[in-house]
């Protein structure tokens, strides 16, 4: 229905930004809402995928066409939500993802948040071999260097909106405590701090 919103950054938080278009704010879900952070008040757009169910119509957001393709072809996934497939695509590791599919590496699907062993190996049952049109020259890390923008807020207030967009990605508060000291080691951006962490989860 929306294949993309053109519009000023409104409002960035731990699950979701406001694209404001012509006096309408669209609430989008995105990855990593906070690489938005650095793009208040600027125009941006954003590719959009209309996700509606029996109870619930949302808008998902990504910066490009290939990242919202990737999405839609995990929703085919028996056993993935919406929830979890912007999950997998917050890690910034997408082509180690596609490897891990094709190599069917269960291993390490089984690391993000609600993919069990069931999931995992249905997750390469259907998409093994049917992601190449993603694929070629693609998928740079998702939380590119050149893409962080540095924040004026203070240190703590990154770290809280790093924990908050964690917890919104699914993962639990056990999950997080791990990491934490590793991560108040850190003087980073809020991005920085979601990059940082998922990177251990994921290890």
């Amino acid at each position: 229905m929306f294949e993309f919103i053109k519009g000023t950054v409104e409002f960035v938080g731990p699950e979701y930004i406001v694209i404001e278009n012509n006096g309408i704010g669209y609430q989008i879900s995105t990855p990593n809402p906070f690489i938005y952070s650095g793009k208040m008040g600027t125009m941006v757009t954003v590719f959009t995928y209309h996700y509606v169910r029996e109870d619930v119509m949302a808008l998902y957001g990504f910066e490009s066409r290939e990242e919202k393709k990737l999405f839609t072809k995990l929703l085919n996934v028996s056993g993935i939500g919406p929830k979890g497939a912007l999950a997998i695509l917050a890690s910034g590791e997408v082509q180690q993802v596609v490897h891990a599919i094709e190599n069917e590496d269960e291993s390490f699907l089984i690391k993000f948040p609600g993919v069990g062993k069931k999931t995992a190996r249905q997750m390469i049952l259907d998409l093994k071999g049917k992601l190449q049109d993603i694929v070629p020259d693609y998928f740079p890390n998702l939380f590119n260097a050149d893409q962080i923008a540095l924040h004026t807020q203070p240190n703590e207030t990154a770290f809280e909106e790093a924990i908050l967009a964690l917890k919104a990605l699914g993962y639990s508060e056990k999950e997080i405590k791990k990491i934490t000291p590793e991560l108040r080691q850190e003087q980073l951006s809020t991005d920085q701090y979601i990059k940082k962490a998922l990177q251990s989860l994921l290890k």
